[in-house]
């Protein structure tokens, strides 16, 4: 079947390196459509504060009508192309996934050792969707949502610096955090992978023990359920204090904007554009982080599946 031979039998030492063998071209293609989506990204903020300027001052509806026309338009276009990414980012990550499980099957064909093939069930199954899933994103996405992030800050910079400022100062204690964070669960990440590597082998090798009356696999499905709450703790914490600050960031543009409007240094628009930039920031900024979560999980995947596949090699399967 066409587009499912199995890649080289030697994986690439790092995840990028497998991302760029497989689909450098992709990569480069969805680079393009994420550089035209963030271009596009500050043209609607910009006619938000025009219409709400021209209602202001200058009450001429036809002029109003053409922006609103001209908004609509650009939305419809910028929501067109991420939807064309995003369609396109699934296809090459799902391509990839397709192409590590063969490799990963083809390079453990012929066993008869039942916890080997326990094991590649577990990878097959669960750890090459993280890792083809990483691969449909691993370019395009810093890209579009560190693009997105630059070009609504540098708007607002345009518009009001020390306002623009800030705001940007609200999102230090994330970037501080975060690091620390992912480190933490990265570590139980890997762990939950190991455990349920051997979960599966003992499943595999031993099928009539999962009964309840193999403590191993009790032991493990207790591990793997202690570690995901732990994770789950880390990683929605991480979202209040996002979300915490983006509101303090909210009340800060209320109340500082405010005051300039009324001391007549800054126009209402300005405001409004400021409020809809920061709404806007909102998701690159979680997305962002997210990607840097995903990236961390399918590294530590991708290195684990590599690692296995070179033991798999050196150690012919049992006859």
């Amino acid at each position: 079947m066409p587009g499912t031979t199995p890649l080289d039998k030697t994986l690439p030492k790092g995840i990028f390196g497998f991302i760029w063998r497989i689909s450098a071209r992709d990569q480069i293609l969805l680079s393009i459509l994420a550089v035209a989506v963030f271009l596009l990204n500050t043209a609607p903020l910009e006619i938000q504060r025009r219409v709400v300027n021209d209602a202001i001052k200058n009450p001429d509806f036809t002029a109003i009508f053409w922006l609103a026309l001209a908004y609509a338009g650009v939305e419809l276009l910028h929501g067109g192309l991420k939807y064309l990414m995003n369609v396109y980012r699934g296809w090459i990550g799902e391509k990839a996934t397709r192409r590590l499980r063969l490799d990963v099957h083809a390079t453990s064909t012929g066993a008869q050792d039942s916890a080997r093939d326990g094991i590649e069930v577990a990878v097959v199954v669960a750890e090459t969707e993280a890792v083809g899933g990483f691969v449909g994103m691993g370019i395009s996405e810093p890209l579009l949502q560190g693009g997105l992030l630059v070009s609504v800050f540098g708007y607002m910079a345009w518009l009001q610096p020390w306002m623009a400022l800030l705001c940007a100062v609200l999102f230090i204690p994330q970037a501080a955090v975060v690091p620390w964070l992912q480190r933490v669960i990265n570590r139980r990440a890997a762990e939950r992978i190991v455990v349920l590597r051997e979960v599966s082998a003992g499943i595999v090798a031993h099928p009539e023990l999962v009964d309840g009356a193999d403590d191993g696999f009790e032991a493990g499905t207790q591990k793997v359920f202690e570690l995901n709450i732990g994770i789950f703790r880390l990683k929605y914490g991480l979202n209040f204090i996002m979300n915490t600050l983006y509101h303090v960031s909210v009340a800060g543009v209320l109340g500082v904007g405010g005051w300039l409007v009324v001391h007549g240094q800054i126009e209402a628009g300005t405001v409004v554009a400021f409020l809809t930039g920061l709404h806007r920031t909102r998701d690159p900024w979680s997305d962002l982080i997210n990607f840097l979560r995903e990236w961390s999980v399918a590294n530590v995947k991708y290195h684990l599946i590599a690692d296995l596949q070179a033991r798999f090699e050196a150690t012919p399967a049992k006859s």
